[in-house]
């Protein structure tokens, strides 16, 4: 019998651990078949505010050699566009996982509820954007916080909520205080604040000079990340952070994430990696004898 390769992760039932990253077509009804096509658990939406938003100037993304470097800005629709195309995604089959950003307690409840009665899934709330002033990592830094958005969110929408936290100085206590506060699962890691000059233009390559770096070079720090949340704390985690194989997917699994989430493998080499990530964490399984993937969740804190 093949090894399961279900997961029960914050609240929801997933065929298996993998899903696109916010911000990874996550944005539009094209996006969204493209992703189920590749064979997505879940659907991710990027992060909605509650008014549109349109970003930072271009170029918002420059590939490098060891992951991605981007400013994005948080652009997006508002939360007005989400009853039509969670309306598209919903008739796709898989649960969708709503992200939402915001500036407070207020915005962020405001654009859940609309989520929910949308028919979102779970929410994912983004406290740890790391280039939006106002709107990301200097809410997720913070505890107190931390535990004030999510218990409003918590306390306002049923379907479960998920905090996206940042790697910060403070990130175990905010962790702390995010599932106290009520949060069902903890997405870790988000992009890492970073900026490239050009040296022959003597100027950052970014329009909004600093973003943040994602892709393999900040893997090792999404691990640990999981790694110690996962050992304080015992909590649901999606690991997020470098996922460019089935090794590194099953290396955030033994770190203690029950699933994970892909975004610039998916960029640099096409949503055809899902489905490679998928088989090769299958034959792993198979490789070591376990049953399900249940059994390796968190097993590097056993060894």
């Amino acid at each position: 019998m093949s090894p399961s390769l279900e997961t029960k992760i914050g609240g929801l039932v997933l065929r298996h651990p993998v899903m696109n990253a916010s911000g990874i077509l996550g944005s539009s009804t094209e996006g969204f078949e493209r992703l189920v096509r590749a064979g997505v658990a879940a659907l991710v939406t990027k992060s909605f505010t509650r008014l549109p938003r349109r970003g930072y100037p271009t170029p918002i993304a420059v590939p490098l050699p060891y992951g991605l470097l981007n400013a994005v800005g948080l652009s997006n629709p508002g939360a007005e566009a989400l009853p039509e195309l969670l309306r598209y995604a919903r008739g796709l089959g898989v649960p969708v996982v709503v992200s939402i950003a915001g500036s407070d307690e207020e915005e962020f409840a405001e654009v859940a509820v609309v989520a929910e009665e949308s028919g979102a899934s779970a929410v994912e709330l983004n406290l740890s954007c790391p280039h939006a002033r106002g709107r990301g990592l200097e809410l997720g830094m913070d505890p107190g916080k931390v535990k004030s958005i999510v218990s409003a969110v918590a306390s306002t929408v049923k379907v479960p909520v998920w905090a996206k936290l940042g790697m910060s100085d403070r990130l175990l206590d905010s962790a702390s205080a995010a599932l106290e506060a009520g949060a069902r699962a903890l997405v870790l890691i988000n992009t890492i604040r970073a900026m490239r000059i050009d040296v022959w233009a003597k100027k950052p390559v970014l329009g909004n000079r600093i973003g943040s770096l994602s892709g393999p070079a900040i893997h090792p720090v999404a691990v640990r990340a999981v790694y110690e949340v996962y050992g304080e704390t015992g909590a649901d985690i999606v690991g997020v952070g470098g996922v460019e194989d089935w090794e590194t997917a099953v290396e955030l699994v033994l770190a203690g994430a029950r699933a994970v989430q892909v975004g610039t493998a998916i960029v640099t080499r096409g949503e055809q990696v899902i489905a490679e990530i998928l088989e090769g964490i299958k034959r792993y399984l198979e490789l070591v004898g376990a049953r399900s993937l249940e059994e390796l969740v968190g097993a590097a804190h056993r060894a």
